[in-house]
């Protein structure tokens, strides 16, 4: 079976991944990419810092590997964006990052319109998704050159081939949720009816070859980070759910081949392609995860992300955080929201606070599971989680009391390259099924809930009023 390069660009850090036929990890580099936070909600990135981290951490995986590499493919983050020069392959503006909020005013503007993007894209107006950005980015710094998300501008470095596969590009609020293509009707709602736009590939496409990591490769089988891990963590059939816990947590819940909208104000996207038919997913984003860790740490309550379970208490005594550090997401939708922590008293210790922010980020994935379980009428039976902060055994408790469901944690911290590694196998080999495709696993641990079903209902609704009031 084929020999994959799966390389995880996030926001963080870029992860590369040799994995051969039978699902061995036989070549593994991480290189960090540095995000820079600037008042106003401004979140950007080098892109030459991220192109450099691409192609050192491929390359060392590649030569710790020894193995004849077939498939390169990219997972990407799905709405960052950029500028750039087509001719040139040249960055026109650094990466704005989906975490930046400065297209809040081109949102606000297009308030008329939601009902329409969110009926036609099966996204909300929001500025976390691309379009929004994008139009920011015109206004704001320059109208040369094309502006897109993040993976069409490395493809062109590795390929010179300008596309964008159909998950990312149902990220964006400009493509129609039943067809998957570019909707001229929403990109001119944006002011972006003349762009020069990627070609969108299916989800098992070759986009081209590249030299770029030694010997010729093909690329292809590209898809945004979320729904790589989705499916990694097996997550093929309508109702299964996982949850990534990174800089962001992201619950993602796979809806089947019907493109259906949310009424509970998820968002419904592409999750991949599989011999023609669209898989849709529905999902919600939880803004500050690891993020909110690290102010933890900036603060000085917790020494790295390591200490969270030894430093947090068994009971909060009363002290609730809503860590909204980023603003709030579904189904609250507001970006403006800022981070709280209520309840204090002169006896409140660092792992009081530790603990409320953890059982905070749990709060809020609670949450995502409830709009899930309204949207498609059947609660979750269970949900799969990967990425760092599984490794916090208290937040994945507080996940499971909260949710009230057992959570079963992805044996491996790589879900996401070895998700885009089961798509690049059936783009090497089309008539592969993606059942087939994806490496087996079975659970690390498993969390069954310890709250009674009062004890979570009384919990979130204090949590729920706490943060119905933050602004």
């Amino acid at each position: 079976m084929t020999t994959v390069l799966a390389i995880d660009q996030g926001t963080s850090g870029t992860k590369a991944v040799v994995v051969d036929g039978e699902g061995s990890i036989l070549g593994l580099a991480e290189l960090p990419v540095r995000p820079r936070y600037f008042d106003g909600g401004a979140v950007e990135q080098d892109p030459h810092e991220l192109l450099d981290s691409v192609l050192n951490a491929g390359r060392a995986a590649v030569a710790q590997s020894g193995a004849l590499v077939d498939v390169v493919t990219i997972a990407n983050q799905g709405e960052t964006v950029l500028a750039w020069d087509p001719d040139t392959g040249k960055p026109l503006s650094n990466m704005v990052v989906w975490q930046d909020r400065r297209a809040e005013s081109i949102t606000r503007e297009l308030g008329a319109k939601a009902e329409l993007l969110a009926e036609r894209t099966g996204l909300v107006l929001d500025p976390y998704f691309s379009a929004p950005k994008q139009a920011w980015i015109r206004r704001n710094i320059t109208k040369d050159g094309v502006v897109t998300t993040s993976d069409s501008w490395l493809i062109h470095q590795l390929t010179g081939e300008f596309v964008t596969d159909v998950s990312t590009a149902s990220r964006s609020l400009v493509t129609d949720l039943n067809t998957g293509d570019w909707d001229r009707e929403l990109l001119e709602i944006f002011e972006l009816g003349d762009e020069q736009l990627p070609t969108i590939l299916p989800s098992n496409a070759m986009a081209g070859t590249t030299d770029a990591f030694g010997g010729v490769m093909g690329v292809g089988g590209l898809i945004v980070d979320q729904q790589a891990a989705l499916l990694a963590e097996n997550c093929l059939t309508a109702g299964d759910a996982k949850c990534t816990f990174g800089t962001g947590a992201f619950l993602l819940a796979n809806v089947g081949t019907t493109p259906v909208r949310s009424r509970a104000g998820l968002s419904a996207s592409v999750a991949w392609s599989e011999n023609e038919h669209l898989v849709y997913c529905f999902d919600g984003q939880v803004y500050t995860a690891a993020s909110a860790v690290r102010w933890l740490q900036s603060m000085k309550f917790i020494d790295n992300a390591a200490d969270l379970d030894r430093v947090a208490v068994t009971d909060a005594d009363g002290v609730l955080s809503v860590p909204a550090f980023a603003g709030l997401a579904a189904p609250w939708w507001r970006p403006q929201a800022r981070a709280s922590i209520t309840g204090m008293s002169l006896s409140t210790e660092p792992g009081h606070i530790v603990l409320a922010v953890l059982q905070g980020i749990a709060a809020q994935v609670a949450e995502l599971g409830a709009l899930v379980a309204q949207d498609t009428g059947t609660p979750l039976q269970r949900l799969r989680a990967d990425g760092g902060l599984t490794q916090s055994k208290v937040l994945m408790q507080s996940v499971a009391d909260l949710l009230q469901v057992p959570i079963d944690v992805y044996p491996s911290q790589h879900a996401t390259p070895l998700g885009a590694v089961a798509l690049a196998r059936t783009a090497d080999n089309p008539a592969l099924s993606l059942a087939d495709a994806v490496v087996p696993w079975q659970p690390s641990t498993t969390y069954e809930p310890k709250w009674s079903p009062e004890q979570t209902a009384e919990f979130r609704r204090r949590w729920a009023t706490a943060a119905e009031i933050i602004r």
